[in-house]
């Protein structure tokens, strides 16, 4: 084993680390006063930063998390080695060759590396073989990988420039290979490069497609593979790295050591989905793309991006854009994003293509500017938030418009800024076709509810039965209907007088009655049932058979309602020459349903009237037919109120 390293050479790595320098490769600095710089501490969270390094001392402080000291405290802290393995690490960085006392030579494998940076080494070299095998034109099992990429628009310069190899189909080429430059079988396991089985070490990737995964500093840590064989026996299409001393997969982001440059200068990342989407963004000029590397994008890769790109509460905003297929996975992971969106100070983004491309295959159909101009018209995480939860609803109809309003509200607010607030609820209230008004009293409910959830369980809490409907509830799968409201009491009196005086009201008038005019589906159900037992010519018997009929024709949930609507008494009082409801009793009845429903389409024409007065893409023809509709729905109101068609 070898000894200390000699104190006079640990001086001398401290002497020649620039603290500045080791500090940049994982926070973005920027003057913070006279000899001073300042960034978001990477030991903790923060919006506003506290973190400083003085460079002309060569230390640092956090007065947020008090953590502090010179640069080989920083670098102990921040990848978590041993203070050997951290002097270690800095002296290979400057090509310095360390002297241990007591006679002590360099640590196993012939040069002067601790734990990780024998794995880092192992990773470096790994690379190198991938790579070679990828360009190497002798290797037919290659040729698949080659074009593989070559269909994809990368040629041997993208190649090299962002390390793509192939991993041989021999079950140990990569283990022997390491092997021969010193590498133990503890340290190539422990690295995720090779497994053991009953025969010995085996290659951990065989046959796919390599991608080297490094961390902020350069250093390749891992891999991403991609099956490229239908007789490779692992079937998933991806393979990442198992994690390691040096590899976690939720602090990693592919492409970040290449893109924290443009990062941090244009206070902007760009996060797409895959290795080739990086691969495509950077080659069309937009140099600050990372992607997940086989996991969704959480918190920890947010508090990495905020720290490269100086996400500051008290500095203007940053920009961070995601960019996601146009299918029901890419809404699923962009509404995912937005669930974090609190935990940045900067402004989110989404890009998706209109046609729902990802940016390599944008590259390839359309080139390089389409790229760069995708991710330059990406619009705010809320609003694609918004329209995303919007599109699931009908908002041609009020209950639609309602729940929509409902869902959305909590979105709005959620809005970090307040004196925004005011702004997106006139913009939301445009989208939905309802009034500011409703949307502002939706959206204060919405500040002491939380979000609705879509997967929750809208059935009694603690059982797992649905409960029995009530009299007259309309039976399972039908909503009782609600007589609180004024116009469904109307409807169930319509139907009790349509059900007990039959011969009061005239074919033309039944026939006029859809059941669309009805608000409680229980109700539909049921007048469906009278047009049905009407058509058949049943209202001309006797009363018993008439409602006999009408059961028999309406579905079975709301038979008891039939039965039930057929002797209820109505709350008027009765003609007592003829022993009936008074004529003019019954004609309110007919008249206030229709009037009730035609209000409804009335408001259901405005909210479309208004949707497209707020949608700049809209046209005049649009406007215009919408008008019209509008205008022939209120006349058509006029003349029922006037006794016309009634």
């Amino acid at each position: 084993m070898p000894g200390r390293i000699r104190a006079d050479d640990i001086t001398s790595v401290k002497e020649r680390s620039s603290i500045e320098a080791v500090v940049r490769d994982h926070v973005t600095l920027r003057p913070a006063g006279v000899g001073s710089l300042k960034g978001l501490c990477p030991f903790h969270d923060e919006k506003t930063p506290s973190f400083t390094v003085r460079p002309t001392l060569g230390t640092f402080h956090c007065f947020g998390c008090g953590e502090g000291g010179d640069v080989l405290d920083f670098v102990q802290k921040v990848e978590h080695l041993s203070f050997t393995e951290s002097v270690e690490r800095l002296a290979a960085k400057l090509g310095m060759e360390l002297r241990y006392e007591e006679g002590g030579g360099p640590r196993e494998g012939g040069t002067s590396l601790g734990k990780r940076s024998r794995l880092v080494e192992a990773h470096r070299v790994a690379e190198e073989f991938y790579t070679a095998a990828l360009l190497d034109r002798t290797r037919g099992d290659a040729r698949v990988g080659r074009d593989f990429l070559r269909e994809r628009g990368f040629g041997s310069a993208a190649v090299e420039r962002f390390g793509v190899g192939f991993a041989p189909a021999d079950g140990d080429a990569l283990t022997r290979h390491l092997r021969e430059r010193g590498f133990t079988e503890d340290e190539l396991t422990t690295a995720g490069l090779s497994g053991r089985g009953s025969r010995g070490l085996y290659d951990r990737f065989r046959g796919r497609l390599m991608w080297p995964i490094r961390d902020t500093t350069g250093d390749t840590v891992g891999f991403g593979a991609r099956r490229l064989f239908d007789g490779d026996r692992i079937a998933a299409k991806y393979l990442n790295t198992s994690e390691t001393p040096i590899y976690k997969k939720s602090s990693v982001l592919y492409g970040l050591d290449l893109a924290k440059k443009a990062i941090a200068a244009d206070r902007r990342a760009v996060v797409v989905e895959g290795y080739t989407d990086v691969m495509a963004a950077h080659l069309s000029g937009v140099e600050g793309a990372v992607a997940t590397c086989g996991t969704a994008f959480g918190v920890d890769h947010i508090k990495l991006l905020r720290r490269i790109m100086r996400d500051e509460a008290d500095h203007a905003p940053a920009r961070v854009v995601f960019t996601f297929d146009g299918d029901a996975a890419g809404q699923k992971a962009a509404m995912t994003a937005f669930g974090e969106d609190q935990r940045w100070a900067a402004q989110s983004f989404v890009a998706v293509a209109p046609d729902g491309m990802d940016p390599c295959d944008l590259r390839l159909a359309k080139g390089d500017a389409a790229v760069a101009a995708l991710v330059d018209s990406a619009v705010p995480m809320f609003e694609f938030a918004v329209r995303t939860t919007i599109a699931r609803f009908d908002l041609d109809t009020a209950e639609g418009r309602v729940q929509a309003m409902k869902s959305v509200a909590p979105i709005v607010g959620s809005i970090r800024d307040t004196s925004l607030r005011p702004e997106y609820i006139r913009t939301v209230s445009g989208w939905l076709g309802v009034e500011v008004e409703q949307m502002a009293t939706e959206v204060k409910k919405a500040g002491r509810l939380a979000p609705p959830d879509p997967t929750a369980d809208r059935r009694g809490v603690g059982t797992d039965e649905v409960p029995e409907p009530g009299p007259g509830e309309g039976g399972p799968g039908l909503p009782p209907p609600d007589l609180r409201d004024p116009v469904v009491a109307a409807e169930r009196q319509l139907l009790q007088a349509l059900l007990q005086y039959p011969g009061e009201f005239p074919d033309a008038v039944v026939e006029a009655l859809e059941p669309e005019v009805l608000t409680a589906p229980a109700h539909r159900a049921v007048l469906d049932g009278v047009r049905i037992a009407a058509a058949r010519g049943h209202r001309v018997g006797s009363a018993a058979a008439w409602v006999a009929a009408v059961g028999e024709a309406a579905p079975v949930t709301v038979r008891s309602l039939v039965s039930e609507l057929s002797v209820a008494s109505l709350p008027v009082r009765f003609d007592s020459a003829t022993g009936l409801p008074p004529r003019r009793y019954l004609d309110s009845l007919v008249v206030g349903v229709r009037d009730a429903h035609l209000g409804r389409r009335i408001a259901d024409a405005m909210a479309a009237l208004r949707r497209i007065q707020n949608d700049p893409a809209s046209d005049q023809s649009s406007l215009r037919e919408r008008t019209t509709a509008l205008h022939a729905l209120e006349l058509e109101r006029v003349r029922l109120r006037e006794g016309v068609g009634s």
